[in-house]
């Protein structure tokens, strides 16, 4: 499997990166470790986590994931084997996003303890503090570079000033900057990245991962009306995408799936790896046969007639998002 490298770094990172955000919420860590095992040994070698994975559920906290992966990762042994990404900075219970010195000191340390490592290979601020100055974040992190707790930093979720003025301060004072950036992004949902912080993220050669590359599971062709929502915990969020536009993905999607005998989700995450925008997309999987789909998508070659067709029907132009 040909790899890929992150933005200006040293890391290498298979074409798709599997998320975390399922381990400890709709799958235990018995399953979780099923699907982990089996990403590697498909070929596969990066891994998408946050802190706050996943508080959402009941009777989390936060840092539920990093554990199960931490727990893995020493039962098998590998830890040099993977990269690991995880992230800082959202509302863990102190009432607002947080970037401050203090706060990433302290939340290092702890994902490190969860993740059972002495180093996080990339370490993300999940979304922007605007209450710290981007000098402060900064610095910190620079500090944890230089301690050998973190590799390499990078950002998701921030406006395209907040993230300039980020790169400039890193340049100006020599601290580590930015590599890569982590927006939301999908054949359904492109205008958000490619009208805001896209631009930058070419001109500064950052390495661009993904997230929600299956729109919550909508472009895996699961859901086709209301009704389907009831297909999965998840199903709830697909709701905004049962529209014109939605509809006429799908239609494209089952056109090109069936011309390469291979699933929707294939052909989705095909698409995003052809993408001229994209490093790697990344994408969860709550059964082993969901991971069939990342397998196919590596040896699906779209033409392009099938590119120009996806890009098409996912414009802007082609319709609202209803």
């Amino acid at each position: 499997m040909t790899l890929r490298k992150l933005g200006d770094t040293h890391i290498e990172t298979a074409p798709i990166i599997l998320g975390g955000n399922v381990f400890g919420w709709t799958i235990d860590e018995k399953q979780s470790f099923e699907i982990l095992d089996s990403f590697l040994d498909l070929g596969f070698n990066t891994i998408d986590t946050a802190d706050m994975y996943s508080v959402w559920a009941d009777g989390n906290q936060g840092g539920e994931s990093e554990t199960i992966i931490g727990k893995w990762m020493k039962s098998r042994g590998n830890r040099d084997k993977v990269n690991i990404i995880t992230k800082v900075g959202s509302d863990l219970g102190q009432g607002h996003k947080d970037l401050s010195a203090s706060y990433i000191s302290e939340a290092v340390d702890k994902s490190l303890h969860r993740l059972q490592t002495d180093r996080i290979d990339l370490y993300l601020s999940h979304f922007d503090d605007e209450r710290t100055p981007v000098e402060e974040t900064l610095q910190t992190y620079d500090k944890l570079v230089q301690a050998g707790k973190v590799r390499y930093i990078g950002a998701s979720n921030f406006s395209p000033e907040r993230l300039q003025e980020s790169l400039d301060a890193s340049r100006k004072n020599g601290w580590a900057k930015y590599q890569v950036y982590q927006p939301e992004y999908n054949l359904y949902d492109r205008a958000g990245f490619e009208e805001s912080t896209s631009p930058i993220c070419q001109k500064e050669k950052l390495g661009v991962i993904n997230y929600f590359s299956l729109a919550s599971g909508f472009l895996t062709g699961k859901y086709r009306d209301k009704s389907d929502r009831s297909k999965s915990v998840r199903g709830s969020k697909v709701e905004k995408y049962l529209n014109d536009k939605g509809h006429r993905i799908l239609h494209a999607l089952d056109s090109i799936s069936q011309k390469h005998n291979t699933t929707q989700a294939a052909v989705s995450l095909a698409w995003l790896m052809e993408s001229p925008l994209i490093t790697a997309p990344i994408a969860s999987a709550t059964q082993k046969h969901h991971l069939e789909a990342f397998a196919e998508a590596v040896k699906t070659n779209l033409s392009k007639e099938d590119m120009d067709v996806l890009n098409e029907v996912s414009s802007g132009i082609t319709g609202s998002k209803g």
